[in-house]
């Protein structure tokens, strides 16, 4: 593709980069058959090569109107496209430099810079976020949690680091306590860090770059003496924010104080099916026989990780039932359900339907988001894949 940036933004990193990823792009349509939101609407615009197109034309400071803006907010940034693009195209990082551009021009749509402000402000904050999730719990909008029971102390041979989560350590703390199970059958310590609970992620997708950097180097100081103590692997239980931790290297490639310990960090990290890929399961329920995985986008298609928790899960004993548009996004998407709610819902309504028409006792996944947006509308339970099974020990 031919481009026609202002010689002020070339000068710039960011500038240069856009420019690369914009030349890379062929317009073959390839991204289009694949991703969600252009299947659910039709429209060339809703697609990633009409949204490479708009972002080509913003940066190069063609005006930008309001449906510009909505074609843009309407992008999941689930990656598929990536997976599919013949050319290589890291869509997913120029999405990330037009919200950044958006932002700085101060050229957003004002409803959602303020959704993403209140967003921005509370959810990434455990303190902020566990009263709103209560009063929400006591109206009937979230389920209750369980009651977690420490686990046992045991003689470690080993030891690793846990993102307890933002969310996740509010609204569904049983899954890292299933970890910290798995691994203490193991003879392996799992260390949580308290000050470490966002991993970044909500500030960096929302255009907030400067924040989620300093998330960033705090985690990164927090981890650091730890992984200088011995710590051989940071476990992630949500693929979203294990995405999100493998790409502080690019985040911080540039920086000259951190830039080699990001890079430390992201070669560390490893979702939870990575690290027990060769660990033998058995199931902790006998309730459930078939199961139905749900790969979230941010573990197949950011992370490249694919039928290896089908595995882990067929070797426990489950049945896994395989369902159409297994590749596509639930709607879920990090904030995306609570910034488009009408769109999110829809993929929802068809990720349930095409699940269901397998017949599985229990839905699977390995991302929070993914798991609190299908359990609303979920006739059956859905779990973390981690939930589902215990270490067979030998």
């Amino acid at each position: 593709m031919q481009t026609n940036l202002p010689k002020e933004l070339l000068a710039t990193t960011t500038g240069e980069r856009a420019d690369e990823i914009l030349r890379k792009c062929v317009h073959c349509g390839f991204c289009n058959a694949t991703c969600p939101t252009h299947q659910v609407t039709g429209d060339e615009l809703d697609g990633p090569r009409g949204r490479i197109y708009l972002i080509k034309e913003m940066l190069e400071g063609n005006i930008t109107t309001s449906a510009t803006l909505d074609h843009l907010d309407q992008c999941l940034t689930c990656l598929n496209c990536e997976t599919t693009c013949p050319s290589g195209v890291n869509y997913g990082e120029l999405v990330e430099i037009g919200r950044e551009h958006i932002e700085a021009k101060n050229i957003q749509n004002k409803i959602t810079h303020i959704k993403r402000q209140l967003i921005c402000a509370t959810f990434p904050y455990p303190k902020r976020f566990k009263p709103l999730y209560s009063i929400a719990s006591l109206l009937g909008l979230a389920p209750k949690r369980k009651s977690i029971v420490a686990i046992k102390t045991a003689t470690y041979s080993k030891k690793v680091i846990l993102l307890d989560g933002c969310v996740q350590s509010v609204t569904n703390p049983e899954i890292n306590h299933a970890l910290k199970t798995l691994l203490d059958q193991c003879s392996i310590q799992a260390i949580s860090v308290k000050a470490a609970h966002c991993c970044g992620a909500i500030h960096h997708h929302n255009g907030a770059p400067e924040k989620a950097l300093a998330i960033i180097k705090n985690n990164i100081d927090l981890w650091w003496p730890h992984i200088e103590n011995g710590c051989e692997a940071i476990i992630m239980t949500a693929s979203g924010c294990g995405l999100t931790v493998k790409d502080y290297a690019r985040i911080l490639k540039h920086d000259k104080e951190y830039a080699q310990k990001a890079q430390r960090i992201s070669q560390l990290t490893q979702d939870a099916c990575e690290f027990f890929a060769s660990f033998k399961f058995i199931k902790n329920n006998a309730t459930y026989k078939s199961v139905a995985f749900h790969p979230p986008c941010t573990l197949q298609h950011g992370q490249r990780i694919n039928n290896v928790v089908e595995k882990l899960l067929a070797s426990a004993g489950f049945e896994c039932v395989d369902f159409t548009d297994k590749h596509l996004c639930c709607g879920s998407a990090g904030t995306y359900s609570l910034l488009q709610p009408a769109l999110a819902t829809q993929l929802k309504t068809n990720k349930i339907y095409q699940i269901m028409q397998a017949k599985p006792d229990v839905i699977a996944t390995a991302n929070i988001g993914c798991l609190i947006h299908l359990q609303k509308d979920s006739s059956i339970p859905v779990k973390h894949w981690l939930e589902l099974v215990d270490i067979q020990i030998s």
